[in-house]
């Protein structure tokens, strides 16, 4: 499947999302009243991110089932799937991270106002 991507205006990405104390809106799919999330610090959110990365790059997890299980993100219904997006359309940390990863990769720790995130580029 090579599919002509003059180098990436789009890319297809999914992640997991892990909010927190200073996520600019403290709810969720998970947490509909805010509670975990508003007792959540961001350390703490970064450090289960990294756990979940090493689970998957250790392959005891995939990474859509942590993503199914865990992101705070309402694509999580999708393994974490965000579809096919453009430069400007992701908040700005976000969308350089997806862009540099190279297909199959996954990002380190990525911040932006919605809260802490891993990225897999998958297309």
């Amino acid at each position: 499947m090579s599919s002509s991507s003059s180098s990436a205006n789009q890319v297809k990405a999914s992640h997991v999302l892990i909010k927190h104390q200073g996520s600019r809106r403290k709810a969720s799919w998970k947490d509909p009243e805010g509670r975990i999330i508003s007792n959540t610090t961001k350390e703490s959110a970064i450090s289960q991110l990294k756990a979940f990365r090493d689970q998957i790059a250790n392959g005891d997890a995939k990474f859509e089932d942590i993503a199914s299980r865990y992101s705070d993100c309402s694509s999580a219904k999708r393994g974490g799937d965000l579809g096919p997006f453009g430069r400007g359309q992701m908040q700005k940390p976000f969308e350089e991270a997806a862009f540099a990863l190279k297909v199959g990769e996954i990002s380190d720790i990525v911040e932006t106002d919605s809260g802490v995130h891993i990225i897999k580029r998958t297309c």
